[in-house]
């Protein structure tokens, strides 16, 4: 059966303003930084980091980023022996340190970081 074709009407949707302090825009600016970080580095080393505001010494190869609006990012990683950990702190609190480490699968093609530069 055919079916008659209908004109669709071209829809200007107005722009959504996005928040400057929703962890969304933190994400971005965090997936930047990252990023160029690890451009700055050789192929045998990946993207680490080093956790500031803990007690103890917290160390991680960083996989990826996320977040959860208004005010959550979460880190998803690797330790040095191969385990999992998941970080999820408040904009306000985030403060760590970026480093060079090991590749943990230098065998593997290195990724950027984030959905947005797949």
């Amino acid at each position: 059966m055919d079916f008659p074709k209908i004109a669709v009407p071209n829809m200007n949707m107005p722009t959504i303003p996005t928040n400057p302090n929703h962890a969304s825009e933190f994400y971005e600016r965090l997936v930047e930084m990252i990023n160029n970080f690890d451009d700055d580095l050789d192929n045998a080393h990946e993207v680490g980091m080093r956790l500031v505001s803990f007690g103890q010494t917290i160390q991680f190869h960083v996989e990826d980023l996320g977040y959860y609006n208004p005010s959550l990012i979460r880190f998803y990683g690797k330790t040095d022996d191969g385990s999992a950990i998941e970080l999820i702190q408040h904009v306000s609190q985030i403060s760590f340190l970026l480093m060079a480490v090991k590749r943990l699968n230098p065998d593997e093609p290195k990724r950027k970081i984030g959905f947005s530069e797949e």
